[in-house]
């Protein structure tokens, strides 16, 4: 399997940039959340820990929004199954910007990841600041990108090909492409 997308809150939008990738790269699937529209994390961690029992290969999760913690709650509750790497697009910031819906995902863990990755972050996202998204790639040991003034990315976006140029470095080889970065204080 190439990828593994763990999409968020409400699950797949029609034609989304995920969608476009699903088609280009041959053995990729994304899963699916038993309730898209009112997220337990445990159930979602429990999913994506199946998801990845079924995986003949270790995959490159393609994590965006509340995929992104659901990946991170799964490492936190000690999901060992491999991963070759990780892309988080737009994380939400369950902690700064609460939502009732999502406060099951709260708080953020803070743990160093086991694979390599990169957290591509909007300037303009409403659900996490900048600042935040470069914070928590450190404290992950994440590359970090800027992704420019994209909102959410979501499905009304496109085909996203500037992300594939994010990911090709986790697909093909051992991430080394990726600048990995300490974990900064946040101001």
């Amino acid at each position: 399997m190439a990828l593994l997308f763990a999409d968020g809150w409400f699950g797949p939008e029609p034609a989304d940039w995920q969608s476009e990738w699903l088609d280009r790269y041959p053995g990729s699937r994304r899963f699916v959340q038993d309730d898209w529209d009112a997220p337990v994390r445990e159930d979602w961690v429990t999913r994506l820990d199946e998801a990845l029992a079924e995986a003949a290969a270790p995959p490159v999760l393609v994590a965006h929004s509340l995929g992104c913690l659901t990946v991170l709650h799964w490492l936190a509750a000690g999901g060992d199954r491999p991963v070759r790497g990780a892309l988080f697009v737009t994380p939400p910031d369950v902690e700064e910007n609460p939502e009732p819906a999502l406060a099951g995902f709260a708080p953020i863990p803070r743990l160093r990841l086991p694979f390599p990755a990169v957290v591509a972050a909007s300037a303009n996202d409403r659900w996490m600041t900048p600042a935040r998204a470069r914070y928590f790639a450190g404290v992950w040991g994440a590359g970090f990108a800027d992704i420019g003034f994209v909102g959410h990315l979501t499905g009304a976006h496109g085909p996203w090909p500037e992300g594939e140029k994010l990911i090709a470095p986790l697909l093909g080889g051992d991430g080394s492409g990726i600048e990995k970065r300490e974990s900064p204080e946040l101001t």
